[in-house]
C-alpha cells in the first residue's frame, strides 16, 4: 500500500484507496468489471456506514480547490456509486444483457 491517501477521519478506508481512488469513470467501470464480487461486497460493506459522512466531509471544501486527500475521498465516493449498482441492482459486476458495454467519454466533469 502507498502513502496515506485519505483524510485521517477516514483512515479505516485507506485499504481501499489504492484500488478505488480512481479519477475517471472509465477507470472505475473497468475496476468494477474486473473485481470479484466478494471484493466489491467488502468495499461496499466497509464504506456504506460512512458514505453520507464522506459526502458531508467533501462538501466542506470548494469543489475547484479540493486538497488531495479530499479529492481522493471524492473519487472513493464515485467508486462507491459504481460498485453499489453491482451490489444493489445487478448482483454481479456486469449489467445483464449489456453485451460488451464500455464507457468512453470525450469529456467529464471535474473533479
Amino acid at each position: 500500500m502507498s502513502a496515506k491517501r485519505l483524510p485521517p477521519a477516514f483512515a479505516e478506508l485507506e485499504r481501499f484507496a489504492d484500488k478505488w481512488c480512481l479519477p475517471t469513470e472509465p477507470e472505475r467501470w473497468e475496476a468494477r468489471l474486473s473485481t470479484p464480487m466478494l471484493e466489491l461486497r467488502e468495499f461496499y460493506d466497509a464504506f456504506t456506514p460512512r458514505f453520507e459522512e464522506a459526502i458531508d466531509y467533501c462538501d466542506k471544501f470548494p469543489l475547484d480547490d479540493l486538497p488531495d486527500d479530499v479529492l481522493n475521498l471524492l473519487h472513493l465516493v464515485y467508486s462507491m456509486i459504481m460498485v453499489s449498482m453491482a451490489i444493489e441492482v445487478f448482483g454481479q459486476q456486469k449489467p445483464t444483457d449489456s453485451a460488451d458495454a464500455v464507457i468512453n467519454r470525450v469529456g467529464a466533469p471535474v473533479p
